[in-house]
């Protein structure tokens, strides 16, 4: 027999003392490229100040409840299963970031945000077109922010 599907959620920290040579993105998918019957989505986030980086690797659809440690460089897509959400970035969050974790998971309940940095855009209140009010962002099923 074989294996047909392969379904995983990996995420590896790196020390920047113990190396400095990272692979991209682009490389570690490649390392599955004959995984025919499988979606792998890849992402690396390096934190200089804290001074490690980040290596998440996981099969698409995501079917585990929880997903954490999203950064900036969250790509989006649909996560149905997950109800619980950390954010972590040394870069400031800002608007269109949080839409896309809206969107991205419909049926988050609870949401974690670590980040000292503030929003750069946070004065424009106001959409481009016709001053009208930008909307609200809605989290439908939220129930507990930790900030």
């Amino acid at each position: 027999p074989r294996l047909y599907k392969f379904t995983f959620n990996i995420c590896s920290i790196i020390n920047h003392c113990d190396q400095t040579n990272f692979s991209l993105n682009e490389h570690i998918e490649k390392t599955f490229e004959y995984f025919y019957n499988n979606e792998i989505i890849t992402c690396i986030d390096h934190f200089q100040e804290e001074g490690y980086s980040q290596c998440h690797i996981y099969s698409y659809p995501y079917k585990w409840k929880v997903y954490n440690t999203i950064t900036n460089n969250f790509r989006g897509g649909l996560f149905t299963n997950v109800t619980k959400v950390s954010l972590y970035d040394e870069h400031p969050f800002e608007r269109e970031f949080f839409l896309r974790i809206a969107q991205s998971f419909p049926f988050m309940k609870e949401l974690t945000i670590n980040n000292r940095k503030a929003q750069n855009n946070k004065q424009l209140i106001k959409s481009n077109n016709d001053n009208q009010m930008l909307s609200i962002i809605e989290y439908p099923n939220l129930t507990r922010l930790d900030l």
